[in-house]
């Protein structure tokens, strides 16, 4: 007697995820600080702007900074479900596949991509696209992993948003937003150093060659202070270009002298307050001095 079988039907389990999950993907705190850095680029830079050219270009920047997030969650979900700050990420805790985190964060990449280009300008497309080709294959891929200066070397993506910015507004460079990079790129480690001191721990265990990993609590207590000088004195150079006046200049002395003094108390009492007040005043620091750059260049003063 012969049997039958009828093909089983493979079975395809839904994805649990949510769109809150989708939305943490694309890490929303960092896009929000690279929106508003791109914001300021926009306000800033020489002529006027139409507002929906505008609001254009901020919607782009911002979904391809969600796109890099979400492709540096997919390519890190080992490191990831290795940290305890991490581990419940959905990628690590299991409610998005690693191949939809990828699948969708090269949707949003090409996406951010092509319209930039389509309604604003090839120049701030490319450019953009080569933000979130640094971070994902350069920092992500190779140097978060090899080198305890990736932070120093990858912070070169984080300061490209208000050159995109700047060049969405203008059609290309100048000598302001290069500045605007340079100020980005050297309050980078201070910022990321301090919150590696807090996670030294993870790190650790992940494998990830951060600078206390591995030079040490001291030594990179000595680099925050060294880079945090430099970021000061950075800071100085648009009032030499003219770029800015009093409103930025009465800011500038005051936000650097409180970042100051909050790196000099963390390499003097190594203490995890210290480093978390430092990781904090230092987010702050940030917004509020290209929020004085707008105000600025908006009061004319």
């Amino acid at each position: 007697m012969s049997v039958t079988l009828s093909p089983v039907e493979p079975s395809i389990e839904p994805s649990i995820a949510g769109v809150g999950d989708y939305i943490a993907l694309m890490k929303p705190r960092v896009m929000s600080l690279v929106v508003f850095t791109a914001l300021v680029g926009l306000l800033v830079a020489p002529g006027h702007v139409h507002p929906v050219i505008g609001f254009a270009a901020l919607l782009c920047i911002s979904v391809g900074a969600g796109a890099a997030g979400a492709l540096n969650m997919w390519y890190d979900a080992d490191i990831d479900a290795r940290m305890t700050r991490t581990a419940a990420r959905p990628i690590p805790a299991g409610r998005v596949a690693p191949g939809e985190a990828l699948a969708f964060g090269l949707t949003l990449a090409v996406f951010a991509v092509v319209v930039l280009g389509l309604l604003v300008n090839v120049v701030a497309a490319g450019l953009l696209a080569l933000t979130i080709a640094f971070y994902v294959l350069v920092y992500t891929m190779w140097l978060k992993r090899s080198t305890p200066q990736n932070i120093v070397i990858g912070g070169a993506a984080g300061a490209l948003p208000p050159m995109i910015g700047w060049v969405a507004a203008t059609g290309g460079t100048a000598i302001e937003p290069i500045l605007l990079f340079l100020i980005i790129f050297f309050w980078t480690p201070p910022h990321f150093w301090a919150l590696s001191l807090l996670l030294k721990n993870d790190y650790s265990r992940a494998g990830v060659p951060m600078m206390p990993v591995v030079q040490g609590d001291r030594q990179t207590r000595y680099q925050i202070v060294l880079y945090t000088i430099v970021l000061c004195l950075v800071t100085v150079l648009p009032l030499l270009t003219r770029s800015f006046g009093a409103v930025y200049l009465g800011g500038a002395v005051v936000l650097d002298g409180i970042l100051l003094t909050d790196a000099l108390i963390a390499a003097r009492r190594p203490t995890a307050r210290s480093a978390r007040r430092l990781f904090y005043h230092s987010m702050i620091y940030l917004a509020l001095l290209f929020a004085i750059m707008a105000i600025d260049r908006v009061t004319g003063l």
